[in-house]
């Protein structure tokens, strides 16, 4: 990690602050489970826990910092009414607290936000919040809502850079080292704009200092790992806003000065591995995750060697997820673990040719999942976009020797993201 270069004084919020936060919220806020996994502990043979967020009222920890925030409002302030930005679980939280605590509040969200998310969020708001979807990304939504913050006079809460709501999601630390019967070696935590990570790592800090901070983003929005290694906050040009609980373009300064002298570690995870753990959750714990909740679990395997006999901590931050997501879940899971291939498959124009496609080249495990063919008169092959899916990573290069063997290899279309996009 590159240390601050910057003179000016780093805001860290304090215990005192922090503790202040925890008494204000305790009415509100569920103190979560620090649940022992039978399944990761085995796996990696350590003490794994899951801090289970996922099972607050509005299903993310995102409750904590929004509340915080609102109900520490001046009463002038609160009358006013409220404004905010989010991908989903802040605005669940912003909208939870506008309800319980009778103020007026706007909540933009992206036009891309999963209507699960949208349709919990006005729930939980009520007659309390008006829901704006607006932008193709949480900052195109945050630059219309800093908009309409300016002409209506509303006060804007933040959903990561802001010292309240980060005082609001540091109160989780609290409970951890308060519910853990020992010492804890390693903290795995997701990474968007930052807040959460910042709040728990100060606590951490300060109370256990000894305790490895692991922050965990998506690769496809490494906004954190990006201004790290640059030494400064920076805004990506382009995000993967697949793990939309976790896609920001820019984290916060605040936490980004935080986290610059407090995460051991950052790491970056593929969108389908995060996939892979969602589904394995399901299946194996009946937890039923978002992408950004799974992302702490999902590097545990990067740290395998380091984790054996230690105490571990993984934050399980979300559980909302539309169910109509889980077959592209399924699909990017796959094409991660390289058991799903797609191709464009050139096939001779006479009768027989599928029929020597599936006994001479596929494997007797291989399954034909996709499969787009029109046959063009006058030309004697035509081609047809075939998904096949594998029993086994390795079989991947048998199959394509039998297809160039056989000629009916095309073209590969895994690795082609302008043609793949057409497909999943």
């Amino acid at each position: 990690m590159k240390t601050i270069l910057a003179k000016e004084k780093i805001y860290k919020p304090s215990l005192d602050a922090v503790k202040e936060a925890a008494s204000r919220i305790s009415k509100v806020v569920l103190k979560t489970p620090l649940a022992n996994s039978f399944t990761y502990s085995k796996r990696f043979e350590a003490n794994v826990m899951l801090k289970r967020e996922d099972l607050q009222q509005v299903r993310s920890y995102k409750i904590r910092g929004a509340y915080n925030k609102i109900s520490s409002l001046p009463q002038e302030q609160l009358a006013k009414g409220v404004i905010c930005a989010s991908a989903g679980n802040h605005a669940q939280g912003v909208a939870f607290a506008c309800n319980k605590l009778q103020a007026k509040g706007v909540i933009y969200m992206p036009i891309t936000t999963p209507r699960q998310k949208v349709e919990q969020t006005q729930m939980f708001g009520g007659e309390w919040v008006e829901v704006v979807l607006k932008g193709d990304t949480f900052d195109d939504s945050f630059k219309s809502a800093m908009k309409h913050r300016d002409q209506h006079g509303l006060v804007f809460i933040h959903p990561f850079d802001d010292e309240k709501v980060i005082e609001g999601q540091a109160t989780i630390a609290l409970e951890i080292l308060e519910q853990a019967d020992a010492p804890i070696d390693y903290i795995f935590a997701p990474l968007g704009g930052g807040g959460l990570l910042a709040g728990v790592s100060s606590v951490f800090k300060q109370l256990s200092p000894n305790t490895k901070i692991i922050g965990v983003e998506p690769a496809g929005a490494a906004s954190m790992t990006s201004s790290l290694n640059e030494g400064k906050v920076i805004e990506l040009a382009e995000i993967e806003r697949f793990v939309d609980g976790a896609a920001v373009q820019k984290v916060g300064s605040r936490n980004f000065a935080i986290c610059q002298q407090n995460l051991d570690d950052m790491v970056c995870l593929p969108e389908g591995k995060i996939c892979q753990t969602i589904l394995d959750l399901y299946n194996k714990d009946a937890i039923v995750v978002e992408p950004a909740g799974a992302m702490a679990i999902s590097a545990l395997d990067l740290y395998a060697e380091e984790i054996k006999g230690k105490n571990v901590v993984c934050m399980v931050s979300g559980s909302n997820n539309d169910i109509t997501r889980t077959a592209e879940i399924k699909e990017r899971a796959l094409l991660y673990a390289g058991i799903k291939h797609y191709f464009i498959v050139s096939f001779p124009q006479r009768a027989g040719a599928l029929r020597e496609f599936v006994a001479k080249v596929l494997g007797p495990n291989d399954d034909i999942t996709h499969f787009e063919y029109s046959k063009k008169h006058h030309r004697e092959n035509g081609p047809a976009v075939v998904g096949i899916e594998l029993n086994n990573p390795a079989d991947f290069e048998p199959l394509v020797e039998r297809m160039k063997r056989k000629n009916f290899y095309g073209e590969y279309l895994n690795d082609k993201p302008n043609l793949f996009q057409f497909l999943v």
